[in-house]
């Protein structure tokens, strides 16, 4: 006997990503949106708000060798002694975090995992899977101005850079003017934030690119290959950098703005 055939004819309408109704899940999926939202709006609010202090950012009148993450490299004119390095920007009287901050966040704001993250939370697109879209349309990053998001490998490039400045800035932070050189609570500080932010950079999926794109045989890479197995599961973790990283670089501001201002005193450990 001849096996009958069957067919059910699907009909796809609604929004983009679902139908008219929202979602027939019955989990607590929001909750994962609104914990983005919430972390990432108070880390801007932060942020913009330290930028814009523009003091108590080097602790180096308390025999520290202490600057924050959001103003190194200081290059303005406006810098306090013992915060520059060197290279000044004498037209620039404005506080040094408005030159730099752009690189670091930009490196973040085109992050493949913050993309995801920000489309899904801010944007509700869409929110959380089997949920439906809050957009009907979608033209993905082909229009001004996310097509600014493939400036990423770039902003990558500059992201390196500033974790050179930080690791040296950490470096700097065995010194303790006056009184010779030791390890304090804040020295740990820095070296943990740049540790973090290199881990974060190591682990994205640019970087992983970098070693491993356009190679058609490992083979004939050896040294590529090897730095490409060490950064594959590196980027299965880079979620966790990404957050991780993002939280402690704020809270080493907030140290080295405590101890530069007095509140707190940066203990020394040996």
């Amino acid at each position: 006997m001849a096996a009958v055939e069957s067919s059910t004819k699907v009909v796809l309408g609604g929004r983009r990503g679902g139908p008219d109704v929202t979602t027939l899940r019955q989990d607590r999926w929001w909750i994962q949106p609104v914990v983005t939202v919430s972390v990432l709006t108070a880390f801007v609010i932060y942020s913009t708000w330290a930028a814009f202090q523009n003091k108590n950012y080097y602790a180096g009148s308390v025999h520290r060798d202490l600057i924050s993450p959001f103003y190194s490299p200081c290059l303005a004119n406006s810098c306090v002694a013992g915060s520059a390095h060197g290279f000044i920007l004498h037209n620039w009287n404005l506080s040094p975090a408005l030159i730099i901050l752009i690189f670091p966040l930009g490196f973040r704001l085109t992050c493949y995992y913050y993309r995801r993250s920000y489309y899904r939370a801010f944007w509700w697109s869409p929110p959380a899977c089997a949920v439906a879209d809050a957009h009907a349309t979608y033209s993905g990053e082909t229009r001004f101005p996310l097509i600014m998001q493939n400036m990423h490998r770039y902003f990558f490039y500059a992201g390196v850079v500033f974790n050179v400045i930080l690791t040296y800035d950490a470096l700097r932070a065995l010194r303790q003017p006056g009184q010779g050189w030791g390890v304090t609570v804040g020295t740990l500080v820095l070296f943990a934030n740049a540790i973090l932010l290199w881990m974060y950079s190591i682990s994205c999926h640019a970087c992983r690119h970098l070693f491993g794109g356009h190679v058609k045989s490992f083979k004939k890479h050896p040294i590529r290959y090897w730095f490409w197995k060490v950064m594959t599961p590196l980027n299965a973790k880079h979620m966790n950098f990404a957050w991780t990283s993002l939280i402690f670089v704020a809270l080493t501001d907030v140290y080295v703005r405590l101890v530069a201002s007095g509140a707190l005193t940066d203990y020394k450990l040996f």
